[in-house]
């Protein structure tokens, strides 16, 4: 038997830490079909924790799409766009987001982790400041610490609490950049994004939106910005496009300038192969139903409304719930009672959010039944798991 290195034995200890804490995570296997169904480890389940808000992934034109892309243009980029890597189907894509942003100009990334990760350090450095809601996605930490910036976290959504850091620090660096989320990943709150449009322009600053909650559910479909009447006043607008448009990606959309740049100086565009053309394919043909049916982008935020007013909950702003239950114990075994009644719904931990607040996250898609809504309701009041 080989001897264990020392490489194994940190594992193994860093592994034993998370376990005792109730933290580790494993992947499972996860089959997934039409209105919700999924199937994991054999059990047949009705999804609510899938990101894919209009069930896009799924739908016959997007399938098409992608399938006769592959055809078309083979299964992949073959290179960096900057090289060959800028296949045919890029020009489209960027310009259906740019129309749906109603913004001069997009540019589209790999994944919307590497879009974050890439463009903050592009336009903040180490002479300049950031600011950035306390509760902002892991890629938006991710993109500061790369920028080497200095770094001011304000407290979630408190436009009081990011006034006043502004009025303490802004005077003392050359740029300054605040970011929020459009609608937040794991609350499903919005941001108070009116009132930091005031502030960034009050203290000279530009104002970074992560918005990938928000395209497909929020604002005809446009996303939390556009839901505020905010287009023109919002710098940056990042979004992906494996949430709400069912295929993958990220992408920036801003001014002709400003994406431009990121051409030039975005280190995770510059350095990363280009999307297969199947994905940029199904992105094209789910924008073109985003911006026709209405119907189905409205539904998300309608029956996640339903499910929050038939458990006495906050009323939903955007497609996600939670029912926060405090430890990861607790969140892992309502996750696993509610496996039993037939639902798959991830226990959220943390790190992902702060100590005390595991929760259950409920996501609502377009092609969930109403039947299924409302046998979630009913199994969450035989769990007794809203006190």
């Amino acid at each position: 038997m080989d001897k264990k290195s020392s490489l194994d034995y940190f594992a193994e200890q860093k592994l034993a830490s998370i376990e005792q804490r109730g933290l580790r995570r494993v992947l499972d296997i996860t089959s997934r079909g039409q209105a919700g169904a999924a199937t994991r480890r054999e059990k047949r389940l009705i999804s609510f924790c899938c990101n894919d808000y209009l069930g896009l992934s799924q739908d016959p034109k997007v399938r098409k799409a992608a399938a006769d892309a592959i055809m078309t243009f083979g299964t992949g980029a073959g290179a960096s766009r900057l090289v060959t890597g800028n296949h045919p189907l890029y020009a489209a894509l960027e310009k259906s987001l740019s129309d749906i942003k109603r913004s001069d100009s997009a540019v589209v990334f790999g994944s919307g982790y590497l879009a974050n990760l890439g463009a903050i350090p592009v336009f903040a450095g180490p002479e300049d400041l950031c600011l950035c809601d306390v509760l902002a996605h892991a890629s938006m930490h991710a993109g500061l610490r790369a920028s080497g910036s200095k770094v001011e976290y304000f407290l979630h959504n408190d436009l009081e609490n990011c006034r006043q850091k502004l009025l303490e620090k802004r005077a003392s660096f050359k740029k300054c950049l605040i970011l929020t989320e459009g609608v937040f990943s794991m609350d499903g709150d919005r941001a108070p994004l009116r009132g930091l449009c005031d502030l960034a322009e009050e203290f000279e600053a530009w104002l970074f939106v992560d918005d990938a909650h928000g395209l497909g559910v929020l604002g005809d479909g446009a996303g939390s910005v556009a839901a505020a009447g905010l287009q023109k006043r919002a710098h940056l607008q990042m979004g992906t496009l494996s949430k709400s448009v069912g295929s993958y990606g990220g992408f920036l959309s801003g001014s002709s300038p400003v994406i431009d740049l990121l051409v030039n100086r975005a280190r995770s565009l510059i350095y990363e192969t280009g999307l297969p053309p199947a994905a940029v394919a199904a992105s094209i043909a789910a924008l073109d139903i985003i911006r026709t049916d209405k119907d189905r982008v409205s539904r998300p935020l309608r029956l996640a409304r339903d499910f929050a007013e038939g458990l006495g909950l906050p009323e939903a702003q955007s497609a996600i719930v939670p029912l926060i239950l405090g430890s990861p114990e607790a969140a892992l075994h309502a996750s696993f009672e509610l496996q039993k009644e037939g639902f798959l719904v991830a226990a959220i931990r943390p790190p992902t959010v702060p100590v005390g607040t595991a929760r259950l996250r409920f996501t609502f898609c377009a092609n969930h039944l109403d039947e299924d809504v409302s046998g979630l309701i009913e199994a969450i009041r035989r769990l007794d798991l809203v006190k």
